[in-house]
């Protein structure tokens, strides 16, 4: 399994009340890959958020296709917190650089 499958994986998970996906957003803070697990670290637009649980599951699922069910961890952090200056289309283009280290 590759970086950019996993990458790929949580650009089709959308934020239901705003309709764009988590990695646009920001949302996902770090993605490492080791021996076939995945571990994710994500915030929320905010901490109250309604529509948590059916984002996080939407997650879980789309990573476990990737990884097998009971090899993926989805950490929610609120630090730092999530705010408009995140969004960026390139935040995809970003992630698979940290993990080259040419970022």
């Amino acid at each position: 399994m590759e970086r950019k499958q996993v990458i790929e994986a949580l650009s089709s998970v959308l934020d239901p009340e705003i309709g764009m996906d988590i990695v646009t957003l920001g949302l996902i803070y770090d993605v490492e890959i080791k021996n076939e697990k995945i571990e994710v670290v994500m915030t929320l637009t905010f901490p109250g958020c309604p529509l948590a649980s059916v984002m996080m599951g939407d997650v879980q699922q789309k990573l476990e296709a990737l990884a097998g069910e009971g090899n993926v961890k989805v950490n929610l952090v609120f630090e730092p917190r999530w705010n408009q200056t995140m969004v960026n289309e390139k935040n995809n283009e970003k992630l698979l650089n940290e993990a080259n280290g040419t970022e």
